[in-house]
């Protein structure tokens, strides 16, 4: 399964790449975000609101801005065409204890919007009528 989340978050950094509106959003966000699924590490760095790279972990030697760590059930339910509540923000891991934010809170809100966009890039497009 790790091989799939990183090929995935790779997946995102290119849609990524296509979204003018984000790619404005995160024109100054520059920083490396921790992602841990399910004990899993994936480093993930920005450059101007583009990913860089994804790197898996784990790793002591990589410094990371913020964190969000989240078991995997709850990233797939996050992922879902539409999501359930307490599954449709990073908020409602929090919220419902399937998650967890480390790290700068400062910078995380400072580029919120940015940031849950690109998670929600996930979400498969898919949706049933």
């Amino acid at each position: 399964m790790t091989t799939t989340l990183a090929a995935r978050f790779t997946e995102m950094g290119q849609m990524l790449a296509a979204k003018p509106h984000l790619l404005r959003l995160g024109a100054l966000f520059s920083e490396t975000v921790l992602i841990e699924v399910d004990g899993n590490e994936y480093y993930l760095t920005f450059h101007r609101g583009q990913l860089e790279r994804v790197t898996e972990g784990p790793s002591r030697q990589t410094p990371w801005r913020f964190a969000l760590r989240v078991d995997g059930e709850a990233l797939a339910k996050f992922w879902e065409p539409v999501p359930e509540p307490c599954f449709h923000d990073i908020f409602g891991f929090v919220k419902t204890g399937r998650g967890r934010i480390d790290g700068d809170i400062l910078a995380l809100v400072k580029n919120l919007r940015f940031f849950k966009e690109f998670m929600a890039l996930g979400r498969s497009q898919e949706v049933s009528a």
